[in-house]
């Protein structure tokens, strides 16, 4: 390390100031302040931050990272100055760090072994700022494989899977087409994640690389329907699936088809396209509306934030299980990810947020619309189930319902009936250990496969994958494999 003692000198975590609640409540820009008047943030307090990373010996930040990122490697190269080695190593084991660096709740931080007495280092800052830097800097080149395979792939699915898999697939020299059924690409990047959390200039420039280095982008085909699943096979030597998990959870209630009680998906895409300056007719807003959310997730979290923005009356956040806790519990110990009460940027910018609420009923007007939700308090009962309790109903007044419960899996129907491919009990893809499904040739990488997670899962994912693919066609491969869920047989 630079400076072994460092962490002895500088004791306290800082990050960096958010732009003012009132001025960014009046546009769409990212809320975090990395950036001032087009310069890097590169002062004293990034070299210190990064300083504080310790010589720790086993540095545990490393299994907290499903992408096996070289923390200690890179905060070292930041305090020394040397941009073009630490986007280097950024980039040994992700594709998309300006990504993780923005959306990734970050494991890695809870895993600090600095963590265990300090406040960890400050991980995720120190990665957006390196590859930031590195835009600005121009240390982001393509890399255009030397020679082509002559083997063909289809990518289903532009989300942070899929791009990371034909990415890498692409370096590897294979022809690869990334498929997505959305007017653009990035899947969910692109229009489930507001633009104050990632402005989608991000997915552009990554995308100029990916472009330069071979990738050929479809947006606005949709596999099933404009090509039959039957028809991508036969045209390419191998399918990767990664559709993601897009298939909300429903809240099945008296009053559910009500006007104005939407899945939270149906209100964020179309709010997005419409921030990214898109025309959008007919899609849910909440102007001048009272907005209840229910589910106090990431995704609940963007309804809120896009709400106020949209002028909303009041905004309340409804989570059916008790309030976090502050700290960490004795049940969840270092190194493990705790769940703990946070504030969000959304959550900065106001609404309420009530704990312990179970939805019993939508209440509706003469007409069909909603006008208020009947809530109970949660009971736990002693097989863990959570009930609403009787006689502790109240009302809330509500215009607009935002249901943000997570998904259930992926949308497999034109999948399994063209194809006959098998399914897990919870509805995902079934694959093996090398990411393969039932059909020959045919592979699925990230919440297809996997299930609801993060985007760091899904990226580790699109990179394993891509290493089996070229495994299965090559018989071996040169692609790296990070830590994912499954020990993937790479040579033989």
């Amino acid at each position: 390390m630079a400076d072994y003692r460092g962490f002895l000198k500088v004791r306290d975590r800082e990050l960096p100031p958010n732009r003012p609640v009132e001025v960014r409540l009046r546009d769409w820009k990212d809320v975090h302040a990395h950036r001032v008047e087009g310069q890097p943030y590169l002062t004293g307090l990034l070299k210190e931050q990064a300083g504080r990373c310790m010589d720790c010996g086993i540095p545990f930040c490393h299994q907290g990272c499903p992408l096996g990122n070289l923390i200690p490697e890179w905060n070292d190269l930041v305090w020394r100055g040397q941009w073009q080695d630490a986007v280097e190593r950024l980039h040994a084991t992700n594709n998309f760090p300006e990504f993780t660096g923005r959306v990734c709740p970050a494991p890695c931080e809870s895993s600090c072994v600095l963590g265990i007495s300090q406040p960890p280092v400050t991980i995720k800052n120190v990665e957006v700022s390196i590859i930031d830097e590195a835009f600005e800097r121009g240390l982001v080149t393509p890399q255009v494989p030397h020679r082509l395979t002559g083997t063909t792939i289809a990518v289903v699915g532009s989300g942070p899977a899929g791009l990371a898999a034909a990415q890498q697939l692409t370096r590897a020299g294979h022809t690869v087409v990334v498929y997505e059924r959305d007017d653009a690409i990035g899947g969910l990047l692109r229009y489930g994640i507001p633009d104050f959390k990632l402005e989608k200039h991000h997915i552009d420039r990554r995308l100029e690389q990916m472009e330069a280095e071979g990738t050929r982008f479809r947006p606005g085909v949709e596999i099933g329907k404009d090509i039959t699943w039957d028809a991508l096979r036969r045209r390419f030597d191998a399918i990767v699936v990664a559709t993601g998990a897009t298939a909300p959870r429903d809240l099945a209630l008296p009053g559910r088809q009500l006007r104005g009680v939407h899945y939270a998906m149906d209100y964020l895409v179309p709010a997005n396209k419409a921030a990214g300056g898109a025309p959008v007719e007919g899609a849910p807003t909440a102007a001048g509306k009272h907005v209840v959310v229910i589910g106090g997730g990431d995704t609940g979290s963007d309804c809120v934030g896009t709400a106020l923005r949209q002028g909303a009356a009041s905004v309340t956040t409804l989570a059916i299980g008790k309030r976090p806790p502050t700290t960490r519990p004795d049940s969840q110990p270092w190194p493990t990810d705790p769940i703990l009460f946070e504030v969000s940027t959304s959550h900065e910018e106001g609404g309420e947020r009530a704990y312990l609420a179970s939805t019993v009923e939508f209440l509706d007007d003469t007409t069909g619309g909603v006008v208020g939700l009947r809530v109970a308090e949660t009971q736990y009962l002693p097989d863990g189930r959570r009930v609403p309790q009787a006689g502790t109903e109240r009302v809330i007044r509500a215009d607009l319902v935002l249901i943000a419960m997570g998904f259930t899996g992926p949308e497999t129907k034109a999948l399994t009936a063209q194809t006959g491919v098998e399914l897990t009990a919870r509805g995902l893809v079934r694959r093996g250990s090398d990411f393969a499904t039932s059909l020959p040739g045919v592979f699925v990488a990230g919440d297809a496969g996997r299930g609801q997670s993060l985007i760091v899962w899904a990226i580790a994912e699109g990179r394993a994958c891509a290493a089996a693919v070229d495994a299965s066609l090559r018989g071996s491969t040169e692609l790296p494999a990070p830590v994912g869920p499954r020990t993937v047989a790479l040579r033989g």
